[in-house]
């Protein structure tokens, strides 16, 4: 599995808790530089986008939908806690 994470400066314990969960390829945008909040690309290859509400703006937040709708990429909110990501990962249904 291939997942794009939005926000956040740094991941930590998030990073490894998804490689342990079978996510192969990890792509992380901070999302806070405002000259990279206009072209955040998602791969196509990627299965479903984590957004990690602390860390990021409502403009950010609205583009990145959109993209992932016209994409037809799932899209997860979370706050950046690992309970949080792992709730909301496992009541998505995203994961194999």
């Amino acid at each position: 599995m291939s997942i794009v994470v939005i926000g956040a400066d740094y991941l930590g314990i998030i990073e490894k808790n998804l490689y342990s969960l079978g996510i192969k390829e990890l792509t992380h945008i901070d999302g806070r530089k405002v000259q990279n909040q206009n072209k955040i690309n998602i791969p196509k290859k990627t299965d479903f986008v984590l957004v990690l509400t602390d860390y990021v703006n409502h403009n950010t937040a609205k583009m990145i939908k959109e993209v992932a709708r016209t994409k037809d990429i799932p899209l997860i909110f979370s706050k950046r806690s690992w309970g949080s990501v792992e709730e909301k990962i496992m009541s998505a249904g995203v994961m194999n």
